[in-house]
């Protein structure tokens, strides 16, 4: 293991406290998608490959169609690529081809190993079922069916989140946008996930919104030892919450490395471009 790898994956608490593995968690191999409707057209992602340890957040940057969004929804099972593999190591031990596992396998993960964080928050909730059942189906599908352990559960959720649990009846229909985004969080969390993909979390909301939301995943991954992947288009969320960062640019990546030096020393022609258009008066 060469000095470089041994700094990007510090040996941190894991839950129990014990040292986590410099094992990766995640492995990602020259992935490749395109899209059926662009017949011979350029590929969605092409050729990506990196590693995601336990413990560490790592934010994937780029304009809008760079193939962010395609990357992530191939890592997690939303879609299948037409090329390449990703290769997950399981709670249990061993490793798992996500796209070659059967579908009760990746359904199982998503149920208990990972988060998927959606854009659109109404997209990742059921909007006509209370917030506190939001949060409990999750816990539900691992087989808790206490109704007095879940309904606590949520409240101690709702709670984490800067959500008031007083509000734990209501439906997410009557919250705003911050505060369903919020609730979306709260239930991919509460299995505790090895894994949590987010796409876009603070898209389209303002500007105070989105300080206070940045505020919150910084400190549950800090606090639950999360090993995250965001997509975002902000390089100031890729600073205040990744250690990494990979720049996409029409469907690859042309740059990745800690995150500080990706935006103050970028080596790539994109890279440069695109932490210019930020700086520049």
């Amino acid at each position: 293991m060469d000095l470089l790898r041994q700094r990007l994956v510090p040996r941190a608490a894991g839950r129990a406290g014990a040292l986590t593995s410099i094992e990766p968690l995640l492995q990602v191999r020259s992935l490749g998608h395109r899209f059926p409707s662009v017949r011979g057209g350029p590929w969605a992602v092409c050729d990506a490959s990196f590693e995601l340890f336990a413990g560490e957040v790592v934010a994937i940057v780029g304009e809008s169609g760079s193939g962010k969004s395609t990357l992530l929804n191939g890592i997690g099972a939303r879609l299948r690529p037409l090329a390449g593999q990703v290769l997950y190591r399981t709670a249990a031990g061993p490793w798992v081809d996500v796209h070659a596992a059967p579908e009760r396998q990746r359904r199982e993960l998503a149920r208990s190993e990972w988060g998927f964080v959606e854009q659109a928050a109404a997209d990742g909730l059921r909007l006509n079922v209370s917030a506190g059942a939001n949060i409990g189906e999750r816990l539900m599908g691992l087989g808790d069916r206490h109704y007095g352990r879940l309904r606590a559960t949520a409240a101690d959720w709702m709670q984490r989140v800067e959500l008031d649990p007083a509000r734990i009846d209501d439906a997410p229909r009557a919250f705003s946008g911050g505060m369903r985004q919020r609730l979306q969080i709260a239930r991919n969390l509460v299995t505790q996930p090895r894994l949590v993909l987010m796409d876009e979390p603070t898209s389209g909301l303002d500007v105070s919104v989105q300080a206070r939301l940045l505020d919150l995943i910084r400190h549950l991954s800090q606090r639950l030892h999360l090993c995250a992947l965001i997509v975002t288009h902000d390089l100031g969320v890729a600073r205040l919450l990744a250690q990494r960062t990979l720049v996409m640019h029409e469907g690859r990546i042309v740059e990745q490395g800690l995150t500080d030096r990706v935006l103050d020393d970028p080596q790539h022609p994109y890279t440069q471009l695109l932490v210019s258009s930020v700086v520049a008066p």
